[in-house]
């Protein structure tokens, strides 16, 4: 496989050329784009006319396949969810804040693919915050307050009864099927800090929003520390702003990068097809 692997310009992420996402890679291959996944963080794989059965297979290689603990999978294929708004629908951009995927868990997720099936012409874009740059450049001050620190991570303000995506939602013409659950009110406790367990890096992890409190701090203190940290992690350096095209797949590494979903094509149908990957031994893995 002689791929060419073109960095995006932005603060992460790199555009991979000369392989074919249909067809089925050996294990030099994988462990070859494994490589750029944990350099670059993000992969985008443009002009790839993949079907779910493919984005299922190409997902394998880097992990376990996850189920969605809170959104509905699509009819046959347990582990996909659709990420879809369509033109009438007129609630929030659904994850249009800044997040990693499943931070609430107790083993997070390693990584997330979306394949693009439907692109509207303008906005929709997804964007990128590199964790570990965040973390290198970060002022002193600001970093000894968080050194040895340990976050607590809940879905309740997104998934809980009372959440963003509850009851008050279910009133809405939202294509995404969300499952609530008082389960969604669990907290998890996760380092601000740490290093990544494959590259050894160290980098932020999650952000304010799953994040929910500080151990050992006030909630007033910890929401202040909390906000201060989003600001400097999310500044445009260290910031990748994805444009999305039809038939394109996208794989990100969910520990060292947060994302979140951006708007701007009212009146126009999104559509975008998800899976989550896991540790292929999660059990018996920090992250």
């Amino acid at each position: 496989m002689n791929i060419e692997v073109t960095q995006t310009g932005g603060a992460c992420g790199a555009v991979v050329r000369g392989i074919d996402l249909t067809e089925i890679l050996d294990s030099e291959e994988v462990s070859n784009l494994h490589s750029h996944w944990l350099k670059h963080h993000v992969l985008v794989f443009p002009e790839q006319d993949i079907s779910d059965d493919d984005l299922l297979r190409f997902s394998s290689h880097f992990g376990v396949l996850s189920l969605d603990p809170y959104i509905e999978s699509i009819d046959g294929y347990d582990h996909i969810v659709a990420m879809t708004r369509l033109a009438d629908e007129s609630g929030p951009i659904f994850a249009e804040a800044w997040h990693s995927d499943w931070s609430f868990k107790p083993t997070p997720p390693i990584g997330s693919c979306l394949r693009s099936i439907v692109i509207p012409p303008r906005g929709g874009h997804t964007s990128f915050i590199d964790q570990q740059k965040a973390l290198l450049t970060m002022p002193k001050h600001l970093r000894s307050r968080i050194e040895g620190k340990s976050a607590l991570h809940s879905a309740r303000g997104a998934y809980a009864p009372e959440g963003v995506y509850g009851d008050r939602d279910k009133a809405s013409n939202r294509s995404i099927k969300v499952r609530t659950s008082k389960d969604a009110r669990t907290v998890q406790e996760h380092p601000l800090i740490m290093s990544h367990p494959e590259s050894g890096e160290e980098m932020l992890f999650g952000c304010f929003g799953y994040i929910v409190g500080i151990k050992g701090m006030t909630t007033e203190q910890g929401c202040d520390l909390l906000r201060e940290i989003l600001e400097w992690q999310t500044r445009g350096e260290f910031r990748y702003d994805h444009e999305w095209e039809e038939k394109m797949v996208v794989l990100w590494d969910n520990r060292s990068v947060l994302h979140k979903a951006n708007g701007g094509y009212e009146g126009y149908d999104r559509i975008l097809h998800r899976t989550t990957i896991e540790h292929k031994t999660a059990s018996n893995t920090c992250l």
